[in-house]
C-alpha cells in the first residue's frame, strides 16, 4: 500500500494516489510510505531509485554499516520502530531512503508513529520545508513517543510494585508474570532507543552542511540519553521488585515446610509410643494392667503436646 504526501507550504499534506499517471504522482510526490509493498509498487519504485528495493533480510542487519550507508538511490537509514500487539511490545524495522527531491519510507505492517503523523499531518500539524527536515521530525515523534511508552511503563510498574510491596492478599505470581512483560517490553524500547541513537549520530555527520537541522538533532540525542538513563532506572527497579516477589514467595513456601516439620516433631513422640506398645514380646507388664490402654494413650497425648508446647514458649509457633 502506497500514501504520497507533499509539501505544501510548509505542512505535510497527504495526496490522493491516482488511478492513473501514478509514475508521475510518485515523481512529484515528497514522501511516499510504503506499507508492504507488493511486486507492482517495487517495479515502480525501482524505477524511481534505479537500485533494487531492499528486501526484508537486508533491513534486519544489525551491523552499523548495513544500517545506515549511502549509495547512488541515496541516504540508506534502517530503524528500528516499536509496536504493540496481544498487549506485547514488538520491534519493526523501517528502511528509509532520503533523496534530494523525497523521503521514502518502506515497512510491513502499520505502526503507530505512522499512523499519528498522518493524523496530524491531515490536520495541519507536521511543519517542514523539506524531505531532511520531514525524516528528522520522524526521528523527534518517535523518540516523543518512547517517551510516552515508558511513561505507561513507569505507571504499571508502580501498581506492581504496591501489589508485591503492600497487597497482602495480590498474587504474587500473577506479579512475576506482569513484571516480565514490563521486562521485556522496556528492553524493546531500549533497543530502539539504541538503534536511534545510531541513527541521528549518523544523520549529524551527514547534514553538517545542513545547520538548521543540526540543533534539532542534537536535542533529539539529548532526550534519547535521558530516555537511557530512565530505562536503566526501570530495570533495576523491575530487578528489585522480581527479587523481592521471590523473596516472598520463598518465605511463604518456608512457611509452610516449617509447618510440616514441627507437625512431624509433634507427632513423632506419640509415634514412638504406639510404636513400643505395638512390640510383640511377651513379657510387657503393661499389657497386664486395667488402666493400661488409658495409659498409653494418655502418654502419647502428653509426648505430642510437650514439643508443641515448647515451641509456642520459644515463639517458634
Amino acid at each position: 500500500m502506497l500514501r504520497l504526501f507533499k509539501i505544501q507550504e510548509g505542512t505535510i499534506r497527504e495526496c490522493r494516489l491516482p488511478d492513473d499517471q501514478t509514475e508521475r504522482a510518485l515523481a512529484e510526490a515528497d514522501w511516499i510510505d510504503a506499507r508492504d509493498p507488493d511486486d507492482e509498487e517495487r517495479s515502480l519504485f525501482q524505477g524511481l531509485l534505479h537500485t533494487d528495493l531492499p528486501e526484508s533480510d537486508d533491513i534486519e542487519e544489525i551491523e552499523a554499516s548495513a544500517r545506515c550507508f549511502v549509495d547512488q538511490a541515496g541516504v540508506h537509514i534502517h530503524s528500528l520502530f516499536l509496536t504493540q500487539s496481544e498487549n506485547r511490545h514488538h520491534t519493526e524495522t523501517v528502511a528509509c531512503i532520503l533523496q534530494s527531491q523525497r523521503l521514502i519510507t518502506i515497512r510491513e505492517s502499520e505502526l503507530a508513529d505512522f499512523r499519528l503523523l498522518r493524523m496530524r499531518a491531515r490536520r495541519g500539524q507536521v511543519e517542514a520545508q523539506s524531505p531532511e527536515e520531514l525524516l528528522v521530525t520522524l526521528f523527534e515523534q518517535k523518540v516523543e513517543n518512547h517517551a510516552d511508552t515508558l511513561e505507561d511503563l513507569h505507571q504499571q510498574l508502580e501498581e506492581v510494585s504496591y501489589l508485591v510491596l503492600e497487597d497482602e492478599q495480590a498474587s504474587l505470581e500473577d506479579a512475576i508474570d506482569r513484571l516480565a512483560r514490563l521486562e521485556d517490553s522496556n528492553g524493546k524500547i531500549r533497543l530502539c532507543l539504541m538503534d536511534t541513537q545510531r541513527n541521528i549520530s549518523f544523520l549529524l555527520r551527514h547534514m553538517r552542511t545542513q545547520p538548521e537541522h543540526l540543533e534539532t538533532l542534537r536535542e533529539i540525542m539529548r532526550d534519547i540519553e535521558t530516555l537511557m538513563s530512565h530505562t536503566t532506572f526501570l530495570f533495576d527497579k523491575i530487578n528489585f521488585l522480581m527479587d523481592s516477589t521471590q523473596g516472598f514467595i520463598n518465605i511463604e513456601q518456608n512457611q509452610i515446610i516449617k509447618m510440616f516439620s514441627i507437625a512431624a516433631v509433634v507427632f513423632l513422640p506419640p509415634t514412638l509410643v504406639a510404636s513400643i506398645y505395638g512390640m510383640n514380646f511377651e513379657v510387657m507388664p503393661e499389657l497386664k494392667w486395667m488402666l493400661g490402654y488409658p495409659w498409653a494413650l494418655g502418654l502419647m497425648v502428653a509426648s505430642g503436646i510437650a514439643p508443641f508446647w515448647y515451641f509456642k514458649r520459644k515463639g517458634w509457633l
